[in-house]
Parts: structure tokens; C-alpha cells; sequence
């Protein structure tokens, strides 16, 4: 550890940028994580709990203390598992669903076409197989009817005989359909996370933790990890009512992959209890008894221990395939499967499906770049980025406003119209920037036809007639807002390295400090003074080359999706110079061989 440099080297006081960087390639002042006030937090974390310095700061600057570093290194449901009678209408959902179960009554599912849908779907689903019991499930084709329960879909659970609806990872906004569901002798719980109005749906139950009256302090939760809490309170009412006697208990805790794959890929906070989700999830994926998770990885070719990124970045795009490209069953048919045939058949088309999503995202994301670049150019303080076109795929509209918010830091919607003028689209923010909130108040105000969503991430649907009054409206409601993001804009770093400091020993202790993720940041570190070699362009997009430190040791590292930004232009032209370099570390496996590289996330010229 003696090759890490001081977290506070370039800093003469708390207002000073690390490293004297005040605007890097990316447009940001650095800044370290771990504030002043709680140094002395880091050096007792460190002392005593016989850790190195630099894992102290980590831990400290992510909200450790002294006496809780077990519960960062071993996050469990035990410690951090709150009562799920704390949610509002949970004790009302659960006895109904309880005397479901009891009664033998037909039970239905309708559920989102994401992976977060799928996995709760298929939580319930497998809860109720254990049962002995079974329901119908019915998930909406993204395509052709859209986010959420409809009129029509509400009537044919009822005609296929459903006495209890239940809607997953939606049902919130859903007023008309649930009251179509009660005309028609169903009853429905609500188990959703996504924001919500004061007025709620005519439902039985509403469990939904970002409801305005739940002060349970559980809005990071994903849909699954509400559908886990309330499987949990079912199990309790069913046991309570001497239910269980030749049916055992379920056994809850083996199916936290599923909880961990959606908590993931639905990038919600990793706090408190979604620690332990991802945690004990990752431990009980590593045992492959999912039978579509295990085909999924061997048809992503995944050799090692499965990890965040695994679940974010392999297993989650694959499971969407099938909702973006007209096939909405597909992710959950997989995760429900207990037959490796089927597993193996459906991990297959999920592959095909993904390759083929992949070619169609690139085409919009070019279109979707050269409209930003264009609109910043004629209005370089414009608070919002529109990217619209005839006929563009409706199941990419989120990637590609996520990309494109991500590369030019702006809220930014992309919206598809069809032959009649009617436009769906798909919206993600930037912090500080409450979308879902503002499509919401533009649904009220009769500007949209419909919409909903989180504060970072909406959907919703216009007529091409109200796009001008719509784009008006947002952009006078996020000037502010984003011109204070602007002035904002930091990196946070944990501290400075050199080259010879990137060891595997350091990774090691570094990721006892995980799972990492939205809420929960993977460690970032600047190479200062760092010269740049070997600069080569890979795909075309990626750039990869070698820092090498006053020292001479030297650390390989990669800016992937770089070559066009303003970050690729920099290092692109620094051959043989020095920089300062930040990102985050990780093991590089190829041809048997692991190397330590890093991910650069940013650069800057030295002062």
C-alpha cells in the first residue's frame, strides 16, 4: 500500500478541487468523496479494525462507522431486514393474498415487461408453485399496449376467471383499469415502487413504498424487493393461521437472485436492505439452481463468479431483449422455467434477440447524438435534449435516452411516432432534475396523454401537435435546475494512486467494501501525472493504452465508448505527455491470465 499517494495531495483546503482540477475533459471539478469532517472517521474504521488506511476512507466515505464495518463487509437480511408490516397496506395485502392461497382461489398476475417485472412476476409465481398453487400472468406487449395495466387486460384476467389481480412493478397510475377489475368481481393489490400522486387507485391494497402517506423509508426498493417483503408477511399470515403442517415453509432466502438481478437492473440505490439483496443474492446465483439464469450463463459464455456487472450488463440486457423487440413473455417464461430444455431453448432467442437489439440501438443512438450535438451547438445552455423520429423502435427509447444523457449530461427524451402522429416516448434525468414529477404534472395538465416514472427515468405518450408545448414546458421547469447540475458538476475520487499502487491485493480489500452500485460507488482513483503510451483505437469506439508512472511502473487501462467525446479527443492526442487520469479499477481476465486495468472515466492536463 506504500505506492498509494495521500488523499489530500493538490488540496490546501476543503474548497480547493483535488488535484487542482477544476474542469477536466468531461467538464468536471474533481473533488475527494471522503469530506473533512469525517477523516477522523476513516483513521478509527482503519485502527480499529486493523484495515489499511485507504479501505478506511472508502468505507468511511460511504456512511461507515467504526462499529458497523461487518455490516458493510457482510451485509445480511438478518441485520438490515426491516418488518414488512412497516409498509403502508402491507398487513391487508398479505392476509388477502394468504386466504387466496388458503382458499384455493383463481389468482392473477399482471406485471411490467422489464426485468424488474420478471423477476417479481416470477417470485410470486414460484412462491405460489410451492403452494401448490398457480395463477395466470399477463405481461403487455411494450410495442403495441404500452407500460402499465389496460382496460382491455383487466377484462381478460377476469373473463379467464381472476377473483384476485395482483399488478407488479406497476398499477400505481392505473385508475381506470383497476375499477374496470372491480366492475368485474376481481379485487387488486398493488406491489409497485414507482412514484406516486396523492389520489391512488381504487385497489385493495397499494403497496408501494413511494406512496405520499408510507413513512416506512423504504422508496429505493425495486419492485422485487416489495414483492419480497411481502411474500415474507404472506409466509408469516399463513404460518400464523397454522397453515403450514405437511407444506413446509418456502424457502424465501433462495430466491434473493432473483431479488439481486432486479435491484441491479433496475439501478436502484444499494442502501440498507438492497445491500443485502445483492449480497446474498450474488451468493445463491453462484449456485446455478435457476434454471434459465444457469442456461443464461452459459449462453453468455460468463466462466466466473457472477457479479454486479454480470447481473447489469449480461444477464439484464438479455432478459429485456424479448420486451424491446416484440417478444414480452420471454424473460419471464425463462426465469419461471424448471425444465433445462426449455431454459436452454429460451437463453438462446434471448441471445439472438440482443444481437439483434444491439444493431438497432446503434442506428438510433448515431441519429440521437447528431441531434444533442446539433441542438447544444445552436443553444449550448439548453436544458433539455428532444431526439425524435418516424418509426423508431419503441422498445429502445430508453437506452438510447440513456446514452445520450449520460454522454451530454442534459434530461433528455427520445420519442417514436407512429403513421397517425402519436408519439411514444422515454425520458431519463440527471440529478437534481425530478422527471417523473414533471411528466406527471404534464399528464394533469393534458399536455400528455399519459406518463409516469421515477425521478431519474419516465415514460409516457403525446400527440406530435403538443411536442412544442411539451418541450416549452420542461425546458422553462428544468433551467434552473440544470444550470445549478452544471455548476455542480464533480467527479468524486477516493483518493490518488500510482500505478504500482493498482495491485490485486488492493482489489481484494476493495471489494469487501461491496456490492457496488447505484447509491453504493465503486471506488474511483486519479493517477496523477501519469504518462500516456500506447494509445490505440479499438473498434472504433473504445481506447485503450498504458499509464505509466514517474516511477516506471505501469498500469494497462481502457475509456470504452470514448472516441467521439471530448475525454477520447484528449487522450487521443497525449501520447508520450503526462496527465492526470480517473477511474475505476477491475481484474481484466484473458486467456487465462488476470491483470489489474482501469477504466478511465476522465482526464485532465496537469496545472
Amino acid at each position: 500500500m506504500g505506492a498509494a499517494l495521500p488523499e489530500t495531495a493538490g488540496i490546501t483546503d476543503e474548497t480547493d478541487a483535488f488535484l487542482g482540477v477544476e474542469h477536466s475533459a468531461c467538464g468536471r471539478r474533481w473533488r475527494p468523496r471522503l469530506s473533512p469532517q469525517r477523516e477522523h472517521i476513516a483513521t478509527a474504521i482503519a485502527q480499529q479494525n486493523g484495515l489499511p488506511e485507504i479501505l478506511g476512507r472508502v468505507l468511511a466515505a460511504r456512511g461507515a462507522e467504526p462499529q458497523t464495518v461487518e455490516d458493510f463487509f457482510n451485509p445480511t437480511l438478518r441485520t438490515l431486514m426491516p418488518d414488512p408490516a412497516s409498509l403502508q397496506d402491507m398487513e391487508k395485502a398479505a392476509a388477502r393474498f394468504a386466504d387466496a392461497i388458503r382458499n384455493d382461489e383463481p389468482i392473477a398476475i399482471f406485471g411490467d415487461y422489464d426485468v424488474d417485472g420478471a423477476c417479481s412476476i416470477t417470485l410470486i409465481e414460484r412462491f405460489l408453485r410451492h403452494h401448490d398453487r398457480k395463477a395466470a400472468h399477463y405481461i403487455p406487449d411494450r410495442l403495441t399496449e404500452g407500460y402499465g395495466p389496460s382496460d382491455a387486460a383487466m377484462r381478460d384476467l377476469c373473463e379467464e376467471g381472476a377473483k384476485l389481480i395482483l399488478t407488479v412493478d406497476c398499477g400505481t397510475a392505473a385508475h381506470g383499469p383497476i375499477a374496470t377489475a372491480n366492475e368485474a368481481g376481481a379485487e387488486v393489490i398493488v406491489l409497485d415502487h414507482h412514484q406516486a400522486d396523492e389520489d391512488l387507485p381504487p385497489a385493495l391494497a397499494v403497496v408501494n413504498p413511494n406512496r405520499e402517506d408510507d413513512i416506512s423509508g423504504l422508496g429505493h426498493l425495486a419492485a422485487a424487493g416489495v414483492v419480497f417483503m411481502f411474500l415474507v408477511a404472506v409466509t408469516r399470515q399463513l404460518r400464523q393461521s397454522g397453515f403450514y403442517g405437511e407444506t413446509p415453509e418456502p424457502d424465501l432466502l433462495s430466491s434473493l437472485d432473483l431479488v439481486a438481478l432486479a435491484t441491479i437492473c433496475d439501478v436502484v440505490p444499494l442502501k440498507g436492505i438492497n445491500r443485502a439483496f445483492v449480497a446474498q443474492g450474488l451468493k445463491i446465483l453462484r449456485l446455478r439452481q435457476n434454471p434459465g439464469l444457469r442456461a443464461l450463463a452459459d449462453v453468455s459464455r460468463i466462466d466466473d463468479a457472477p457479479s454486479c456487472y454480470t447481473l447489469g450488463f449480461v444477464f439484464g440486457p438479455r432478459i429485456n431483449a424479448g420486451g424491446r423487440t416484440g417478444f414480452s413473455g420471454l424473460g419471464t417464461a425463462l426465469l419461471c422455467t424448471d425444465d433445462d430444455v426449455e431454459a436452454r431453448a429460451l437463453a438462446d432467442r434471448l441471445e439472438a434477440l440482443n444481437t439483434e437489439r444491439k444493431a438497432i440501438e446503434d442506428r438510433m443512438l448515431q441519429e440521437a447524438f447528431a441531434v444533442a450535438e446539433a441542438t447544444l451547438e445552436a443553444e449550448p445552455d439548453k436544458p433539455l435534449l428532444i431526439a425524435h423520429g418516424d418509426g423508431w423502435h419503441k422498445g429502445l427509447l430508453g437506452l438510447v435516452a440513456s446514452r445520450v444523457t449520460e454522454r451530454f449530461a442534459r434530461p433528455t427524451l427520445v420519442i417514436a411516432w407512429d403513421e397517425a402522429g402519436e408519439g411514444t416516448g422515454s425520458g431519463r434525468s440527471i440529478p437534481g432534475v425530478d422527471l417523473g414529477r414533471a411528466i406527471r404534472d404534464c399528464v394533469s395538465n393534458a399536455i400528455l396523454t399519459k406518463g409516469g416514472g421515477h425521478a431519474m427515468a419516465a415514460g409516457f405518450a403525446l400527440s406530435r401537435d403538443r411536442l412544442t408545448s411539451f418541450e416549452q414546458t420542461l425546458s422553462d421547469q428544468f433551467e434552473s435546475g440544470v444550470a445549478a447540475a452544471d455548476e455542480a458538476r464533480e467527479m468524486l475520487l477516493d483518493g490518488a494512486l500510482s500505478a504500482s499502487g493498482a495491485t490485486r491485493e488492493l482489489l481484494a480489500l476493495l471489494e469487501q467494501a461491496g456490492p457496488f452500485g447505484m447509491g453504493h460507488p465503486r471506488p474511483r482513483f486519479a493517477f496523477p501525472t501519469h504518462r500516456v503510451t500506447g494509445i490505440r483505437l479499438m473498434k472504433g469506439t473504445h481506447i485503450r493504452c498504458r499509464l505509466q508512472s514517474p516511477d516506471g511502473a505501469r498500469l494497462e487501462a481502457c475509456a470504452f465508448r470514448a472516441a467521439e467525446t471530448p475525454l477520447g479527443k484528449l487522450l487521443l492526442e497525449a501520447e508520450g505527455r503526462p496527465l492526470h487520469v480517473a477511474g475505476h479499477l477491475r481484474i481484466n481476465r484473458w486467456q487465462g491470465r488476470e491483470t489489474v486495468e482501469l477504466t478511465i472515466e476522465d482526464a485532465a492536463e496537469p496545472r
